[in-house]
Parts: C-alpha cells; structure tokens; sequence
C-alpha cells in the first residue's frame, strides 16, 4: 500500500542515520572553517577561456620634439606617457615606461573609426626626433626606423593589430597634432608588411579621372576620410576642421604636399585606400 501512513513509516528509521552522519560531519567542517580567511583571495586561474583577445587594438607613433634626455625625463615624470621610448642615440635605445597591459597618457582627445578615447585600446610609441624646425623637419635616422620596425612586428604578432590601425597621433587627433610627420616612413614599413597602404596604380588611374572631370565636392570628401577611420566634419563644406583633417592624411600618404588642399592626387588616393 502506498498511502501516508505507509510512506511515514519507511521514512522514519533513516532520521536517526541522518543525525548520526550530520554529527559526524560537523567537527570536519568546523575545522576547515577554522582556517579559513575570508579576508584571502583564493582565485584558480588553472582554466581559461578561450573566447578571449587583447584589448589593444591600435598602436600610436609620435615623435618627441626633444632630445634623449629631456623625452625620458617628460615621458617618466611628467603628465604624459608611453608604453615605448625610441632614442636617437648612434645605437637607439628602447624604453619600455609603462606596461603594455597598462593605459599610457599619449593620445589625448583622440578618434579612430569613430573610437573615442583612443588611449584606452593603444600601445604609444615615441619616437626621440625633433619634428617641424625652423629649416624643415627633422629626419629620422635609418638605424631607429630599423629598430622601430622590428618593435612593431613583435607587438602586431602578439596583440594581432590591423594594419588599418596603426597610426599616426595627427591621424587620431588631427585638430591639434602634426606627429609624427610628413617625414614618417609610412611607405617603407608598409613594403614591410607594418601598417596600411594604397594601391598606387589604382590611385593613378582615380587621379586621372578626377583631373579630366573634375573634383568632387566637401562633402565627398568628409565622407572618404571617414570611410578610412578619420574623424571629419560632416557638413558638406571645405572648413578649417576638414582642412586639418586632409593634412593630416596627405602627411601620411602624400607627404610631398599637405596643406589641406584637395587636389586630384590627394583625392585619387583617398578614393585607393582600402
């Protein structure tokens, strides 16, 4: 039968067992508490996702404007920092000043394919060079740009960067910054596989068409140079905001010209950058 009664009367002889092994147990967990702290944290890390990435995702090249030992003077000790220092000793010397896993105070206000806050996602990367002087622009010496080279392959390798997304400070703050300048190597790391280019056939045969049926309007323009991750105004009209922008990029990829006039060249490349 399986009514009520029954069901109570098998269940009545296993309450005292159950006491019986709760007893037993107590005196085991009391001394395991015993030495227990929760003020201790005890964190397994023998498991790991495997959904997971970097959170770098650009890496921003500056130059300092200074010499050796004023750039790791201001870059250690003052408001502003990067990950790496690059001197321009005979044999350059590389600085590492903040850790990798750590955010540097180098880009400031700053943009990327409409990524505000670009310091929270970047590795920065100085560059000891003097930049715009009163008879040009400072060079950069073949030995750092070799050094420099070989520390970009290591950090792309490891955090997989695009090469969309290595960058100049003028291309992710270009209201207020020219670094690292139109005597930059973009071309020469590009040959190397470090960052992105433009097919220049392609940019030839765009320019010749321009020039036989004329330029495109701002608002073309604003419209590409955000395509390719600047941040332009919108407003349909060649204004000082957009001329600063288009230097920035004719720095970078036309470096011979960039005043910020669009002209068939500079527009035949933009139209060729992937």
């Amino acid at each position: 039968m399986n009514g009520p009664g029954r069901q109570g009367a098998k269940r009545g002889p296993a309450r005292p067992a159950l006491l019986r092994a709760l007893a037993a147990a107590l005196p085991l967990a009391v001394a395991g508490c015993a030495g227990y702290d929760p003020g201790k944290l005890d964190i397994d890390r023998s498991i790991q996702a495997k959904s997971q990435s970097s959170r770098v995702d650009f890496i921003v090249l500056h130059y300092t404007s200074t010499d050796n030992e004023a750039s790791l003077r201001i870059l250690s000790e003052g408001n502003v920092s990067s990950h790496y220092l690059i001197t321009d000793h005979p044999r350059p010397r590389v600085y590492q000043l903040v850790d990798e896993n750590r955010r540097a105070w180098h880009a400031g206000v700053s943009s990327w394919y409409g990524r505000a806050g670009v310091n929270s996602a970047s590795i920065g990367v100085e560059i000891v060079n003097a930049g715009k002087r009163d008879d040009g622009w400072a060079p950069y010496s073949p030995r750092q740009v070799a050094v420099l080279a070989t520390l970009l392959r290591d950090i792309i390798a490891r955090h997989r960067i695009k090469p969309h997304n290595i960058v100049g400070h003028s291309d992710v703050a270009p209201q207020r910054k020219i670094d690292p300048g139109p005597l930059f190597p973009w071309k020469q790391l590009a040959e190397q596989g470090i960052g992105r280019w433009y097919d220049e056939e392609s940019a030839r045969r765009y320019e010749l068409d321009f020039e036989a049926q004329g330029l495109p309007d701002a608002a073309w323009v604003q419209e590409q140079l955000g395509r390719v991750g600047y941040e332009a105004p919108r407003s349909g009209v060649l204004d000082p905001a957009t001329r600063n922008v288009l230097a920035a990029f004719q720095m970078r990829y036309r470096p011979e010209r960039h005043d910020g006039e669009p002209d068939a060249r500079t527009l035949g490349i933009l139209k060729a950058l992937p």
